[in-house]
């Protein structure tokens, strides 16, 4: 009896994303049922619904508990659970259960209650949007092609700082390439729009390759050893952190900044906030930030390297990320001894020499692939 009663609790409680249609990943791929939406150019591509396509991940290795839940009220968990097991007389005026299997229905009750609110506080996993918002068809002199406006909006919550990349048919084939090859037996359920050879710039084909973009993407990123992979990650944000790099080289901070805040908010929302990327990321934005008088958002960015350099003295990054900290905190009138101490102690180790370079300088002369 109790374990039907559980099962009825969590059907109540994970009613709304069934509702939804947006099931629980975990760390297995969802399955995508066939549609002949996308017809010859998108043969097989997996969808029944319309709109943009989601699926729930979690980037710390799918840990979250099956049963929690975000939403639901005590409301909801009473009807779930129905008026005998909370005790309550029905509104017919028939006699409820004794008075003993009363108490013990309470004493049920109860504790599926106290489940219940500590599911509330259990690692939700996030769900991350990929939407097509624009297209447009780019002349060159030798080459003509479809430039793709994709959004990244994270679900379930109002996204302040949605992120957005502008890929073209070729960027998808050769990330699906590249992926194919590392990821055969995964990538063996992914279907990917073909060219054609006519007809690549009406309207048509243009709408249906949007969608099956969206659906190739999420795809790809239920599947979690393809969205950590370097080749997928690098597919979102190499470009802007190439643009940052050169516009950084060139003086020109304000065009520069904006690079490095697409790549910032990229990263986050693909949850590759501890790759050597995203402190370079963070050093960009430092160095940026202060050339333009911004200290106190420089500061906030080094303060953040920090932490995450925390346990990582030999870093490459750790003594200019000091040094650039020590100067913007005597700037800002905050304390800096710890940042000196800290700097002092890797130099009388051997881990920094005299005269580190600066965040701008390692910037200049980071290789990009």
């Amino acid at each position: 009896m109790a374990s039907r009663i559980f099962h009825r609790l969590r059907h109540a409680l994970t009613g709304e994303s069934e509702q939804e249609g947006l099931p629980y990943c975990g760390s297995e791929v969802e399955e995508f049922p066939e549609s002949s939406e996308l017809e010859d150019d998108t043969e097989g591509l997996s969808t029944r619904l319309s709109g943009t396509l989601s699926f729930t991940s979690n980037y710390e290795d799918e840990e979250a508990e099956e049963g929690a839940a975000p939403g639901g009220t005590s409301q909801d968990l009473g009807e779930a659970l129905g008026p005998e097991l909370l005790g309550v007389a029905p509104e017919n005026g028939e006699h409820g259960p004794p008075v003993a299997e009363r108490q013990g229905s309470n004493m049920l009750t109860r504790q599926l209650q106290e489940l219940w609110r500590k599911s509330r506080g259990s690692l939700v996993p996030q769900r991350l949007l990929f939407e097509v918002t624009s297209t447009n068809v780019v002349n060159e002199r030798s080459s003509k092609y479809v430039l793709y406006t994709i959004y990244l909006i994270r679900g379930g919550q109002f996204d302040k700082a949605p992120a957005t990349i502008a890929r073209r048919y070729s960027d998808f084939e050769r990330l699906n390439r590249h992926l194919r090859r590392r990821f055969g037996s995964d990538m063996a359920g992914v279907t990917f729009p073909r060219k054609r050879l006519r007809r690549n710039f009406a309207a048509e084909t243009i709408a249906k390759r949007s969608r099956a973009f969206e659906q190739f993407l999420s795809h790809l990123h239920s599947v979690p050893e393809i969205r950590r992979s370097a080749e997928f990650l690098e597919f979102f944000y190499l470009d802007d952190l190439r643009v940052a790099q050169r516009s950084t080289c060139t003086g020109t901070y304000c065009e520069a900044l904006a690079a490095w805040t697409n790549a910032h908010q990229l990263q986050d929302k693909l949850g590759a906030c501890r790759s050597r990327h995203f402190l370079l990321t963070l050093a960009g934005l430092a160095v940026c930030h202060q050339e333009l008088g911004q200290l106190a958002e420089a500061n906030a960015h080094s303060e953040q390297a920090l932490r995450l350099l925390e346990a990582q003295d030999s870093h490459p990054l750790l003594a200019p990320f000091l040094q650039a900290h020590v100067y913007l905190a005597w700037m800002l009138g905050k304390d800096k001894r710890q940042a000196e101490a800290r700097l002092q102690g890797l130099q009388e180790a051997g881990l920094a020499g005299p005269q580190p370079p600066t965040l701008k300088e390692l910037l200049i002369k980071q290789p990009l692939p």
